[in-house]
């Protein structure tokens, strides 16, 4: 039985307390206004898988430092930066259970405060001089921008192909997993192939990442975000994507007409599921991500050298098997 991700934190959590340190100084601010929204937002953390991916990746090549810590420190900037302009973006009003900061201080104050943590994530590289580190947090924003662009432009036009889809979480998802453990890998080492190597690594985990989170809008499990969220979105994911591939004309084209609808309703949810169950794209969108973990592994193995090291893979085991 794969541990849970609370083992994990358990077990690092004296890493942790750093990394939480060095967050909570760099989102330190004399605007009230601001203080108020941040520590709103501290108290409401995530699981911090992708701080955890920075701390493993590097306790791969040696101990954690200073530098270690505000990588990590760089990318819970940066993601809960993006989880703010997300619920602007999707006009979401809930986040793991609670108000999302746009429900409680608007469109308007949700984006500042975005753009505030992505300039802090960045300046912190700078003032400290760590421009190796810089450059590769930022060519994840450009990802992460593009991944999100390209996404809203084939929802117009709803001829996502799997390749696209694929492009699409590589640069909405996967390039952050990936920043986190090449980052973690650059604060030990300057080794360029160590550091490609961890990023590949972090692409395959981050698509993973994403399918999983794709199948769980076809379940029935509370994942801190509504259900089905992406159909109401018009967001054309992998199980569907197969399924479009795999019915017959007349399905495709009713599935096709709810998208275009305005107004899906819960009969229309309930049609789409069916069908993405009916022609196996929840298990073709499973054999997908476990063949991605799988080359993960391959991938990470070479490094893999002590009992500790194998934390990393109780990691990203968690990634496909939880269930929330």
């Amino acid at each position: 039985m794969t541990p849970s991700i609370s083992f994990i934190k358990n077990k690092y959590s004296s890493q942790l307390a750093l990394f939480e340190k060095e967050f909570k100084r760099s989102t330190k601010t004399n605007v009230a206004l601001l203080d108020t929204v941040m520590n709103y937002v501290i108290k409401r953390k995530g699981k911090q898988v992708r701080p955890l991916f920075v701390l493993l990746s590097a306790n791969l090549f040696g101990a954690v430092n200073t530098k270690t810590y505000r990588a990590a420190a760089m990318v819970e900037l940066l993601h809960t930066a993006t989880l703010a302009h997300d619920d602007v973006v999707d006009n979401a009003y809930k986040r793991r259970g609670f108000f999302s900061i746009n429900a409680l201080w608007k469109n308007k104050i949700a984006v500042l405060v975005g753009d505030y943590l992505l300039s802090r994530g960045l300046l912190l590289a700078v003032e400290n001089k760590d421009f190796d580190l810089l450059e590769i947090m930022s060519s994840s924003v450009k990802a992460m921008s593009e991944g999100e662009l390209l996404q809203l432009e084939k929802a117009r036009r709803l001829d996502i192909t799997e390749e696209v889809y694929f492009n699409i979480i590589l640069g909405k998802t996967a390039s952050l997993i990936a920043s986190c453990c090449a980052l973690g890998a650059a604060s030990i080492q300057n080794d360029q192939k160590v550091i490609d190597d961890l990023y590949n690594f972090g692409i395959k985990v981050g698509l993973a990442f994403q399918i999983k989170d794709d199948i769980f809008d076809y379940g029935k499990q509370d994942i801190g975000k509504p259900l089905s969220i992406d159909i109401k979105e018009k967001k054309m994911t992998l199980p569907l994507i197969h399924t479009l591939g795999k019915c017959n004309k007349v399905e495709r084209r009713e599935i096709i007409k709810i998208f275009k609808n305005d107004n899906i309703s819960r009969a229309h949810i309930d049609f789409i599921v069916d069908k993405v169950n009916q022609f196996g794209g929840i298990s073709y969108a499973q054999e997908k991500m476990n063949l991605l973990i799988a080359e993960a592994k391959e991938i990470i193995q070479p490094y893999i050298k002590t009992e500790d090291h194998k934390d990393l893979i109780t990691l990203i085991d968690f990634v496909v098997d939880r269930v929330k």
